[in-house]
């Protein structure tokens, strides 16, 4: 059976289809600036295929306690910026079946570090609403990397 190649049309619905349902792990600033990029840029090829990825790696990451113990072994997800702070996602909430939409991704865990300050930085549990508040943004680079790298790179 042959394939069809997809439409823009269809690709771009598969995109903004693929936002709407990772937008707990994007903040509304950001989520606007990528909804505009697909709908009419240059770049939109990028962010579709973008969103399509982040949807993917997101469905797939470690959830609450699937990485307890592990340490610097522990693979970060996702990154987060804003302010001289960073937020690296080792888990994200596995959530509750009578959890609202609204509060269905509320948490994380992960490495925080604030103000840059890496010999204060800690483990423990990330607020998403409240980071996305901060306008942190979702760094569309990051590679899922393990924690001691990260931490490595940082030191060098």
């Amino acid at each position: 059976m042959p394939t069809t190649t997809p439409t823009v049309a269809q690709r771009i619905a598969s995109g903004l289809a693929s936002l709407t349902r990772i937008k707990a792990f994007i903040g509304k600033d950001q989520t606007t600036v990528v909804r505009s990029m697909i709908r009419n840029s240059e770049e939109r090829d990028f962010f579709i295929d973008k969103m399509i990825a982040l949807e993917a790696l997101i469905a797939a990451m470690s959830v609450t306690y699937e990485q307890d113990g592990k340490g610097d072994a522990a693979v970060a997800y996702l990154h987060y910026f804003t302010a001289g702070c960073d937020f690296y996602i080792t888990e994200k909430d596995k959530g509750d079946a009578d959890d609202s939409p609204e509060d269905a991704q509320s948490q994380a865990y992960g490495y925080t570090i604030l103000n840059g300050d890496d010999d204060m930085a800690e483990m423990g549990y990330i607020s998403l609403p409240d980071i996305l508040s901060c306008r942190a943004e979702l760094d569309f680079y990051f590679k899922p990397t393990p924690l001691g790298e990260i931490k490595a790179r940082r030191a060098a």
